[in-house]
């Protein structure tokens, strides 16, 4: 971008508008996390009324990277994103998490009948499911391209508005919308289903603050048009620091070549598979180990984001200011591992033991993406960042979809103890000690490739332990 391009972005991205355009793709962002753990406190509510049990509820959640990860949609979610801009990308992205939440409502609220869906070839089955778990999860799957897509897109966003300027405490605060969303849906789905007597009802819900939503992103790509169309550049090139170079599917080949790259990743994808599959039972563990009132029970996990929301902007200025993004990374996977294995301890089931290490893991859960989403754009040119975010993206969904699916099987094998009365219904009381152990080795492979990214950076020099914050003025 020459001086001119310079002087003219940052005369129309007021600070104003900066933190405008992130509060309106935040919104949206947060919408999607709501979808995302809406069924998350309601798995003991479905195996009462509906007849699932831990493997159903597993592969529904597991769905969720099905087409993400077997169809390389987060892949082509970003080519596309790099190839026709953040304003195109976004606004599909939208549609499909809407069009997801539709399927996904209609085949949780149908009565099926004990119908099921299966798939021969050749006299051999190759799969025989419950339809209403296949056609759920069918639509979990279309939610999951559109809601990675458009995380993908909003990291994009973010350092196209905020490079060079407080990019870490950005991405933070678009990081706390989303777990804003998913503190909305631990604390209120349950209660909410309850209340209309409906499982569906949540579903219904977010499917119309998706609506919202998307109306919200609509009037961010009226702002950021406008910043194109005054340095008259096509959207898909504009951006910080941007040569005007097009990507080119070379450029996959580029990134792939990056040892920091796969460090990162990996690091990323350990990481989130001992927080997100984790959440997905965090209400079935509390009522069950720590006897905590179903009404309650999802309150405790909903502490874990809510933590999130005032920290990651913390840990993210610190970034900015200070540096240390390496350091932040491994020190949250070392708590993220002594958490797990606490939790593993039979013996401890006091309530406030439950809530202090809840509280612990939303510290942690802060700490380590406030540093990992802004070193991308230290390793990564921009040009390539949409692509790196979707290749970390679809390697981060193996987790989410697998280990899900990991745990819902071992609880249902391993870990089944018995029958307790909750509200009434006789419900399956599970030992969540070696799920907990399986988090736990996450943390504990996470720390290994913190500190191999810690010196590969000392190698090539990407400054993943210096401060972002290159213009002090006009934040």
């Amino acid at each position: 971008m020459n001086p001119e391009e310079t002087r003219i972005r940052n005369t129309y991205a007021t600070p104003l508008r900066r933190w405008s355009v992130l509060c309106l793709v935040s919104f949206t962002m947060l919408t999607g996390y709501v979808m995302i753990d809406a069924m998350a406190p309601l798995k003991t509510l479905f195996e009462q009324q509906m007849g699932w049990n831990s493997t159903d509820y597993g592969i529904f959640t597991s769905g969720y990277g099905w087409f993400n990860i077997f169809l390389l949609m987060l892949i082509f979610g970003g080519i596309i994103l790099d190839k026709k801009g953040i304003r195109f990308t976004g606004i599909l992205a939208a549609g499909l998490m809407i069009g997801g939440a539709l399927l996904k409502y209609w085949a949780i609220s149908t009565e099926w009948n004990n119908a099921v869906t299966s798939l021969s070839i050749g006299g051999h089955t190759l799969f025989s499911i419950k339809s209403q778990i296949f056609y759920a999860t069918l639509g979990f799957a279309l939610f999951g391209v559109g809601c990675e897509m458009f995380g993908i897109t909003a990291n994009k966003i973010v350092i196209k508005w905020f490079q060079g300027k407080s990019l870490a405490l950005a991405l933070g605060l678009n990081i706390a919308a989303g777990r804003i969303g998913t503190a909305i849906a631990m604390f209120g789905s349950l209660p909410f289903a309850r209340m209309t007597g409906n499982p569906a009802a949540p579903i219904a819900l977010c499917t119309i603050l998706l609506c919202v939503g998307l109306l919200s992103y609509l009037v961010f790509c009226v702002m950021d048009h406008k910043l194109d169309r005054l340095t008259e550049r096509p959207e898909s090139s504009a951006g910080p620091h941007d040569d005007s170079e097009k990507f080119k599917g070379s450029d996959i080949v580029h990134i792939i070549r990056i040892r920091a790259f796969w460090y990162l990743t990996i690091l990323c994808l350990l990481f989130y598979s001992g927080i997100f599959p984790f959440l997905k039972f965090a209400t079935e563990l509390m009522i069950q180990k720590f006897d905590i009132s179903p009404d309650f029970a999802g309150a405790v996990p909903a502490l874990l984001p809510f933590g999130n929301i005032l920290l990651t902007p913390l840990f993210g200025s610190i970034y900015d200011h200070k540096g240390y993004g390496i350091t932040l990374m491994w020190i949250g996977s070392g708590i993220l591992t002594l958490v797990h294995l606490i939790f593993a301890i039979p013996a401890l089931t006091a309530k406030w033991i439950a809530v202090v290490l809840v509280l612990l893991l939303g510290i942690v859960f802060s700490m380590v993406p406030a540093a990992m989403w802004p070193s991308v754009s230290k390793i990564i040119p921009y040009r390539m960042v949409g692509t790196s975010f979707s290749l970390i993206f679809w390697i981060q969904n193996w987790g989410l979809t697998f280990v899900p699916l990991l745990i819902g099987f071992v609880l249902q094998k391993y870990c089944i103890i018995g029958t307790t009365i909750v509200d009434g219904l006789s419900t399956t009381q599970y030992d969540y000690t070696l799920p907990m152990l399986i988090f736990a080795v996450f943390g504990i492979l996470s720390i290994g490739f913190a500190f191999l990214l810690k010196k590969e950076d000392a190698r090539k020099q990407y400054g993943l332990e210096r401060a972002n914050l290159t213009d002090h003025s006009n934040v």
